[in-house]
């Protein structure tokens, strides 16, 4: 009866221990400090016993890492995430992601064809193909595969704003202008606002960039993506001072700083 005791208080203990190590993991992610939830992710992937769960920390173990420009090491994490579970469809994801960023398409679209046998309605793979497919010149896969999600899921954003896109890359900046005008109209969120100030930039109507990129910001001062924007209406506006500060928010949010390597050639850090 003693022993059951003991082994029932060792067991609370280090469930209560897990519960703290991943509530603090957690905790260090939303706060943007990526040091720390690399450290707690890489204690609890060693120590966690269940694949499944295992699976879930080397994968944010794997994208902490890749927040800190440890590509290796969130490559590895990541492949320990898909040893571990090869049914997480958000690590291939991450890995097709990963691939396609570092320049190596045919292995991102190699994890991109796997995931979608786990998942057929992974609407991030198909952003990431899609996105490939544009960078290889085949617009009409490009096209159909953001078609493919509005097929299940007929309000993403994404792939709404990706049709957008993709007019704006093809220069067909009025009409992309139109489209983002409707979305705005029938739902103002930051990403619209965001992606339209890149119309206005690709149009040289800096003034309208600034004004969309500030109203973004002022949805959602966290979101990234807005603080290039800014950073590039900075640089054409003879700013790079504050176009520097804007790059070092968006790595601050989770902007992978090697993207933007040659921006910041652009920064005089002395």
């Amino acid at each position: 009866m003693k022993k059951s005791l003991l082994l029932l208080v060792s067991v609370s203990f280090s469930f209560h221990v897990f519960a703290q190590d991943k509530k603090m993991a957690e905790e260090c992610f939303k706060k943007a400090d990526y040091k720390c939830a690399e450290e707690q992710y890489s204690k609890l992937a060693d120590k966690e016993q269940i694949r499944k769960i295992q699976s879930e920390y080397y994968n944010n173990l794997g994208t902490a890492q890749r927040r800190l420009g440890k590509t290796e090491s969130a490559f590895k994490s990541y492949d320990n995430a898909l040893k571990t579970n090869p049914m997480s469809v958000s690590v291939y994801e991450n890995l097709a992601s990963l691939y396609s960023q570092k320049g190596d398409k045919r292995r991102a679209l190699d994890y991109i064809e796997k995931g979608l046998k786990v998942d057929d309605k992974s609407t991030d793979l198909y952003l990431t193909r899609s996105k490939i497919y544009e960078s290889q010149e085949k617009k009409d896969l490009a096209k159909k595969d953001l078609n493919q999600i509005l097929s299940f899921a007929p309000d993403n954003i994404f792939a709404k704003t990706g049709l957008a896109n993709l007019k704006k890359n093809n220069g067909e900046l009025e009409d992309a202008l139109k489209d983002y005008n409707q979305l705005i109209a029938e739902k103002p969120e930051s990403l619209l606002y965001n992606g339209r100030a890149d119309v206005y930039l690709k149009m040289r109507k800096n003034k309208d960039a600034l004004a969309d990129v500030n109203k973004a910001l002022a949805i959602d001062p966290k979101f990234a993506q807005s603080y290039v924007t800014k950073a590039l209406i900075l640089f054409n506006t003879a700013k790079p001072k504050e176009a520097c500060e804007n790059l070092d928010k968006a790595v601050k949010y989770g902007y992978e700083k090697a993207i933007l390597a040659d921006y910041y050639t652009k920064c005089d850090r002395k």
